[in-house]
């Protein structure tokens, strides 16, 4: 047992002084070293590029970008390696073009470099909508007014027409920019988002008023006077010398004038022009509308 023991130790032994010389020979050494140092030189490119492509334990804040200007905000995102992308934008009536409503990442968040931020922004051209029809040819002014909220119209009464037929509010005409499109609405008609549309609505007459004195009068001051009676114009008749309707003068009115006439509000005058001042108008005041005249009260000018 013991020689066997001996046998094996004395193996081991020189298994163990080869191994040694082995080891601490330069051979080994320089491969062993250069196997270390290949190791380590990987090691550390995998941490390297690791750490470039996620910046490990690294991260940026994000700006608040809203109500900024689209170039304000790319400056500043590209000061912090950020990338700007639209990715949505939407017309606001009253607010300038170009500005960023809101934005994804979060403002204040933490993000790594050279992350896209994207961005809503308002548009420099209006959506066009179509004006809501009237329903039935007409329709009551609060109902179409709510339509056109929805759309982002803004609308607008700009007269009244007397009407004992039609509800109160019942709008009769729809005006935009200075055309009227009632017939249109039916086909459909496009208007941009924000722009005003204006109204002619109905409104009950109801009692009489006195027959206003127009002859003698320019066009001008007559419609102003028509309109403080709470009535309407009617026909305007133009004779051939007629060059200027707002400067010529009215000869002859229906229904004439007398001192107790009397017509219900909301009915209409018809008048007739010419450009120079009648002779039998000569004392009577033109310029002032509700100044008192004298002399003829038109029925000279009558030519039935």
């Amino acid at each position: 047992m013991k020689e066997t023991f001996a046998k094996v130790w004395l193996k081991l032994k020189a298994i163990g002084k080869e191994i040694y010389l082995f080891a601490s020979s330069m051979v080994f050494l320089k491969n062993f070293g250069g196997v270390v140092a290949l190791l380590s030189f990987l090691t550390f490119c995998t941490f390297w590029w690791m750490h470039c492509f996620t910046n490990h334990g690294e991260s940026l804040q994000v700006h608040d970008y809203r109500n900024m200007l689209l170039e304000d905000a790319i400056e500043k995102a590209q000061s912090r390696s950020f990338e700007i992308v639209v990715n949505d934008s939407t017309f606001l009536p009253g607010r300038e073009p170009g500005i960023v409503l809101d934005q994804t990442p979060a403002p204040l968040s933490r993000v790594k470099e050279n992350r896209k931020i994207y961005l809503s922004i308002t548009k420099t051209i209006p959506d066009k909508e179509y004006v809501p029809a009237l329903v039935g040819g007409n329709d009551d002014l609060r109902n179409f007014t709510r339509k056109c909220e929805k759309l982002q119209f803004v609308t607008e009464v700009v007269g009244r027409r007397y009407s004992n037929r039609l509800e109160p509010n019942t709008i009769l005409e729809v005006i935009y920019r200075n055309d009227t499109i009632t017939d249109q609405l039916k086909e459909g008609y496009q208007v941009p988002v924000g722009d005003t549309i204006q109204l002619v609505v109905s409104q009950r007459g109801g009692g009489s008023v006195p027959i206003p004195e127009l002859v003698c009068k320019r066009y001008d001051a007559a419609i102003f006077l028509i309109g403080n009676y709470n009535l309407n114009i009617g026909s305007v008749i133009e004779d051939a010398t007629v060059s200027d309707r707002n400067s010529a003068y009215v000869w002859q009115q229906k229904p004439r004038y007398s001192a107790n006439g009397q017509v219900r509000i909301g009915e209409q005058i018809d008048i007739y022009l010419t450009q120079r001042i009648p002779e039998s108008c000569t004392g009577k005041s033109i310029e002032n509308p509700d100044a008192p005249s004298s002399g003829s009260d038109g029925e000279s000018f009558d030519e039935n």
